[in-house]
């Protein structure tokens, strides 16, 4: 009995042994095929430019003026400027139109109708000077700001930047740039295909507006409740999303990041979602930042880092459509998040790893947001190197406390470098990056990755998108609002 006692014994030593090997030796040589975005950046030659691609005025329903936002994008080191009004397209610094319906919106909640805009030169609030030049052959404008003489740096309007869709009542709304499309169209609840479609058949870009209110998944207490696929509603909105994305390439991606991460916070399991199932039919997803910016206070909350050899509108929508940029933002309203990051952070024994675990604390224990601050000096990406011979993806960067990997939605690395070989049981088609510290957090764009045995591309199956009833119900009653409310009979009563 005793011998057969300590047979067994042995057994059950070897199989916890044997059991225990998986996590040291979790993965197995795999032929990985690895697509970087950023493939064909010359990282020691590159020119990284600070964008703000989603912003408004009073010119919708912004509370600042065209001059006053411009101001406070340049002071804040941005480069690329979009100004993204509510159906009205950006045709110039010096030049706006104001659609009536807008203009009641603008006057309702400012009190006033501002349609200021910048002047060819002229000077700012605080008495600087400044001009607007534009470029003969490219016909870009760059506004410029003149100290004793001394020009500062050159920041690049977006051609006819607008978020579509300006009267839906869902904020069903969709981004478009460099085409001229929009200006004027009111309606949208529900409905983005047809401002994608449009913007696509004219060669422009567009992308999905914060889609977590859309979805509504901002109003969860939990992650894990957001973007539930068992819930027929998330299902629903889901594949509404990915079959747009599958069918418009022009369309980029999701903004997963903007105005503070309130309504975001969830947005990056939606875009993890989204990779999964569109990477295997050959469609990366890229997302943006922005900071959807209504006021001067939240301007540099969210934005992206284009990688481009000039700047140019042409450089950026190429840029755009590779993917050759990362999202950044100095909010993060996730909490799991910021428990994931602590978790790491705080058995890292740096001085900025240290205060990374103070300010995230401080976040976690007020149930509020980490915010870096408008001083913080942000985590960037130097160098990216993939090694196709060795499965291995090796981010170079400076101002960073923690870089994890996320494959499927899930945190499997952490670290400079990974080896894909060491996670093979944990990867599906894709692998994307977060660098963090104390100025933020930076997304890379996902690396796809094809291999025998990747996942296979599985068909969405019968969809009927019900937005388009209620984008002809709702939209029915916005077109004919002009002809209730005798809205020039309201501006001549009220001066405007």
């Amino acid at each position: 009995m005793k011998k057969f006692s300590k047979i067994t014994a042995v057994i059950l030593a070897i199989a916890m042994l044997l059991t225990s090997v998986p996590v040291a030796f979790a993965g197995t040589d795999v032929d990985y095929a690895i697509t970087s975005p950023y493939s064909s950046i010359d990282f020691g030659t590159v020119n990284y430019y600070k964008a703000d691609l989603h912003s408004h005025t009073t010119f919708s329903d912004g509370h600042e003026t065209l001059p006053a936002m411009t101001e406070r994008h340049y002071e804040l080191g941005f480069d690329i400027y979009a100004i993204t009004d509510h159906g009205t397209n950006s045709y110039g610094y010096t030049t706006q139109t104001f659609n009536d319906p807008l203009k009641l919106i603008s006057w309702i909640k400012n009190g006033a109708v501002y349609n200021d805009v910048l002047a060819v030169n002229g000077k700012t609030s605080d008495g600087i000077d400044y001009r607007v030049d534009t470029d003969a052959a490219t016909k870009d404008e760059y506004y410029i700001e003149t100290i004793d003489g001394k020009d500062g740096h050159k920041m690049m309007r977006v051609p006819y930047g607008n978020e579509q869709n300006p009267t839906s009542f869902n904020n069903a709304h969709v981004n478009s740039w460099f085409v001229d499309y929009g200006n004027g169209v009111l309606g949208g609840t529900s409905n983005y295909e047809s401002p994608i479609a449009a913007v696509d058949k004219l060669g422009g870009l567009t992308v999905i507006n914060h889609p977590g209110e859309y979805t509504n998944a901002r109003d969860e207490d939990e992650q894990e409740n957001a973007y539930n696929l068992d819930d027929p509603v998330y299902n629903y909105k889901i594949t509404k999303f990915a079959k747009l994305l599958s069918e418009y390439n022009t369309c980029l991606g999701i903004d997963i990041n903007s105005k503070g991460d309130g309504r975001t916070r969830y947005d990056r399991k939606l875009w993890d979602i989204l990779l999964q199932k569109l990477v295997p039919h050959g469609r990366n997803v890229y997302a943006i930042a922005t900071t959807d910016a209504h006021n001067l206070g939240i301007v540099d909350s969210g934005y992206t880092v284009m990688l481009m050899n000039d700047l140019t509108s042409a450089d950026l929508k190429k840029a755009m459509e590779n993917g050759q940029f990362f999202a950044a933002s100095k909010y993060i309203g996730n909490i799991n998040e910021m428990n994931d990051y602590k978790a790491i952070a705080q058995n890292i024994d740096t001085p900025e790893a240290k205060l990374f675990v103070q300010m995230l604390d401080t976040a976690l224990a007020s149930d509020d947001k980490f915010y870096a601050g408008e001083d913080a000096i942000a985590p960037k990406v130097t160098n990216i190197t993939v090694n196709d011979t060795e499965d291995t993806i090796s981010l170079a960067t400076e101002n960073a406390v923690v870089i994890r990997w996320i494959a499927d939605g899930k945190q499997i690395h952490v670290g400079n470098e990974i080896d894909l070989d060491d996670y093979s049981d944990k990867i599906g088609s894709y692998v994307r990056a977060e660098i963090v510290g104390v100025g933020g957090v930076l997304y890379t764009q996902a690396f796809t990755l094809d291999y025998d045995g990747a996942p296979e591309a599985e068909e969405f199956g019968s969809f009927f998108d019900f937005g388009g009833i209620v984008s002809a119900i709702c939209d029915t009653i916005v077109k004919l609002l002009p002809y209730i409310l005798p809205l020039k009979l309201i501006y001549f009563i009220a001066g405007v």
